[in-house]
């Protein structure tokens, strides 16, 4: 049998994390082992080691990151993902198994000390380590488990926080085929789940999230891990403090486990980054269906939430990052208007359509996040027969049979619940939207990169950061558009960006803005409302980055955030004959957020959580 802790880390002190499994009456197991190099397969390195225990094995500390790098490289070891598994940690000078010389040499990869020593070693630190943890998890369930009701099961004493937080964890492994993190901060999690567990028994007042595990998107800052933006350049960038959008979350109590992948540079909406990966297969994966996409760019965190590892997590949104991801994931989501939320502490793409946003479970925690970050006060579901909203016709093209039909099947529920829906007319709207969207992302990316890298101290320059990219899709728009500050133009040419940025955002983008306020009031509607994509989440394969499928992902998304209203996903259905996740968005005017939501939380109510991902 094959043990699979899905990450190994190895460090230029000669490090090796060596992984332990949580069994009953471990006979014998096998450790079979591959060093795959970002740098191809010619590195490759197997360690086996056999180990006979005659115990019962409990779980030990596990290993503080799932990236790590000896000279610049980052290694992660890919392993069957089927069995829970925790670590113990040697060093050079005091291992009796392992030692991984430098990357430069790739010598002696198995120290010559004694293997009897090992099994000794490892049979003295077992008895040391206690089980209650674990009793803890095995009461958590993941299917239903909410924020809120985690949080209010914590404060009431039925459950504790290092037991919410272990049992993350633990699934985070367990999952690893998903792809789902670039950084998993088991030492730090569980030491804040530790304190939190000591102020709750102390008699401290419990907070909104207090004790609950979350994920944070790996382009939003967060103190003491790598913020590496999905690409390799940034993997040595750690902040020295949370972007403020995270310290209000860990202000409320939440203990973020890990960062979750992306699409590199947020720059797609398939989430297929070959970047960093936790299993053999490149890209993060989707929740219901691992050969599939997970979609983009919040790939990882869509997937956590979706998978039932975190109940919540944050990600970023450009042109529907949050509400793609979450469509093809079966999770709620809410792209805030533009300038709710600080963007301080976040790699950028556009500050002019950049906005970081919650992705949950549930619509019930994305109120939670929503209220903690913004200070609002608590939001109830909308009065569904008091609710008009509006139909565009042509965010109903190129829908694929299980969309159609899901969508077809929310609108007359609506209808039968009450809900007022009415065909709209919105003359010009994309073709503003088109003067719009590439323009100003694109040329916007390459100062806001500039500035944040800056601002960073790190060193690194946005040169640096082209020649690391991985992802063919971002390296050709990073070389052939945002480098040398180009867009594309007739017959296959190149032209200047500036004088379309500029006339983008002097006349089409307030003409968008005006369109879409004019539409809200003529027709008197509180949202659009549309399918969120238009397909059901695809094949994992790179040609699923390709620019054909970009721009079908985010037809229904990019209007509304090149005009920086709001915009709600909300899971209605898995498809008929895929079986996969289908998602309804609703846009409302500018500031609406609070009661898109309220609109959000009637419509769960309505068509119910979507079941949860087969077990795995």
């Amino acid at each position: 049998m094959f043990l699979c802790d899905p990450y190994v880390h190895l460090n230029e002190n000669f490090q090796s994390t060596v992984p332990l499994l949580q069994s009953q009456s471990l006979a014998s197991r096998f450790f079979d082992w591959t060093l795959p190099t970002s740098h191809g397969s010619e590195n490759k390195r197997p360690i086996c080691l056999l180990i006979t225990l005659l115990l019962d094995c409990r779980v030990l500390p596990p290993p503080p990151r799932l990236a790590m790098d000896t000279d610049g490289r980052s290694y992660m070891i890919a392993m069957s993902p089927t069995m829970r598994t925790d670590s113990l940690t040697f060093s050079q000078q005091n291992s009796p198994w392992v030692t991984v010389g430098s990357t430069k040499t790739q010598e002696n990869i198995m120290h010559k000390k004694s293997f009897s020593k090992a099994a000794a070693s490892l049979f003295a630190v077992t008895l040391l380590v206690a089980p209650s943890v674990y009793a803890d998890q095995s009461a958590i369930g993941f299917d239903n488990l909410t924020a809120g009701k985690a949080t209010a099961d914590f404060c009431a004493g039925k459950v504790t926080s290092e037991a919410l937080v272990t049992a993350a964890l633990s699934r985070a492994k367990v999952l690893a085929e998903l792809n789902v993190f670039i950084t998993l901060d088991d030492n730090g999690a569980l030491a804040a789940a530790k304190q939190a567990d000591a102020a709750r028994k102390s008699g401290a007042r419990c907070r909104p999230l207090e004790g609950v595990p979350i994920v944070v998107k790996d382009n939003i800052e967060v103190a003491g891990l790598p913020n590496t933006a999905g690409t390799k350049a940034l993997l040595k960038y750690v902040p020295k403090k949370d972007a403020p959008i995270v310290a209000k979350l860990r202000a409320a109590g939440a203990i973020i486990i890990g960062k979750a992948n992306m699409h590199e540079l947020a720059f797609g909406v398939s989430g297929f980054n070959p970047s960093f990966s936790s299993s053999p297969a490149a890209g993060v994966r989707n929740a219901y269906d691992s050969t599939k996409i997970a979609g983009g760019s919040s790939s990882g965190t869509a997937a956590a939430v979706s998978a039932r590892i975190v109940p919540a997590g944050l990600g970023t949104d450009t042109g529907g990052s949050v509400r793609v991801p979450c469509a093809l994931n079966g999770c709620s989501s809410l792209r805030p208007t533009v300038g709710r939320y600080s963007q301080a502490g976040i790699a950028p793409i556009s500050r002019t359509r950049d906005t970081a946003g919650p992705m949950a479970a549930s619509m019930r925690d994305v109120e939670l996040l929503d209220r903690v970050i913004t200070g609002d006060s608590a939001t109830r579901a909308a009065d569904l027969k008091k609710l008009r909203v509006g139909v565009f016709a042509p965010t109903l093209a190129n829908l694929d049979a299980d969309t159609q039909a899901a969508f077809d099947m929310a609108l007359q529920k609506m209808k039968e619940a009450g809900v007022t829906i009415v065909d709209v007319e919105i003359p010009g709207l994309l073709e503003l939207n088109g003067q719009i969207g590439f323009p100003v992302a694109l040329y916007e990316a390459y100062d806001d990169m500039v500035a944040y890298l800056n601002k960073s101290g790190s060193g690194i320059t946005i040169t640096d950061i082209a020649k690391e990219i991985s992802s063919p899709d971002v390296k050709g728009t990073y070389d052939g558009l945002v480098i040398p500050r180009k867009l594309p133009g007739p017959d296959n040419t190149l032209v200047d960006a500036k004088p379309a940025y500029d006339a983008a955002m002097s006349n089409s983008r307030p003409a968008l803005i005006k369109l879409y306020q004019s539409t809200f009031n003529k027709y008197k509607i509180d949202a659009l409302v549309f399918p969120t994509v238009t397909k059901v989440a695809m094949d994992a394969i790179p040609e699923s980055s390709s620019l054909g499928n970009f721009l079908a992902y985010i037809q229904n998304t990019d209007p509304g955030s090149n005009a920086g209203i709001p915009g709600l996903q909300v899971p209605i259905a898995l498809g008929a004959s895929s079986n996969l996740p289908v998602g309804i968005e609703l846009d409302g005017p500018a500031g609406s957020d609070r009661k898109l939501i309220s609109i959000g939380l009637a419509l769960e109510n309505l068509f119910g959580r979507l079941p949860p991902p087969a077990k795995r």
